[in-house]
């Protein structure tokens, strides 16, 4: 059985970016409302329920057509999750400067976009361009080429072979509390949260 990964701060650490009331409510009750009807879909299938999350995503066509949309579903939103709140970190008491990447995966943000003013614009033009509930990432290929992608509803970039190392949250529930309709002020308000040395991790562990 799948369990809720145990945050590696507080609820109200990202404040004032993100709100204490919303983390709430979106660890603890969306989060668990993806964990609980994923586990629940996966019940009549010991074999597969055994299998890591991220492997049965990866291989949604394989599994048994009678829980293939809800896995891909309630599955895809447990691994989202699970993997936006590593990507996030406490904006530290005496910050040193703006949160920026460093090492290599700087050096690859760089050179795909020209600058990290760039690709942060990119970011957020594609963030502002989802209609409806979804995901942006940055993602590196099997080629270890970094792109900008989005993704609806809780599909994840796992499905397209592609290793995500960062990733918004662009449902309402992961903001509508504090920003209600203001979408590119949460979006904004992101990029002092984002936990470079997390993606920077999963950056070499795609590049091998």
């Amino acid at each position: 059985m799948h369990t809720l990964p145990k945050l590696n701060y507080a609820l109200d650490a990202l404040e004032p970016y993100f709100d204490r009331e919303t983390m709430a409510i979106h660890y603890g009750k969306h989060h668990q409302a993806y964990l609980d009807k994923f586990n629940a879909a996966l019940e009549a299938y010991p074999d597969l329920a055994a299998k890591p999350a991220e492997e049965l995503i990866k291989t949604l066509d394989d599994l048994p057509e009678t829980i293939r949309k809800t896995v891909r579903q309630a599955g895809g939103g447990y691994v989202n999750h699970n993997f936006f709140w590593s990507i996030l970190r406490p904006v530290p008491s005496s910050p040193a400067g703006e949160n920026l990447p460093e090492g290599s995966l700087a050096e690859a943000i760089n050179q795909t976009w020209g600058s990290f003013e760039n690709f942060q614009q990119e970011f957020t033009v594609s963030a502002l361009g989802l209609f409806g509930s979804g995901w942006v990432w940055l993602v590196v290929d099997a080629e270890g080429a970094l792109k900008i992608i989005t993704t609806s509803n809780q599909d994840s970039p796992l499905t397209q072979n592609l290793t995500s190392l960062l990733g918004l949250d662009l449902w309402e529930h992961a903001y509508y509390l504090k920003y209600q309709n203001r979408r590119p002020e949460f979006i904004a308000a992101a990029w002092a949260l984002y936990h470079w040395p997390e993606a920077e991790h999963w950056y070499r562990l795609a590049r091998g």
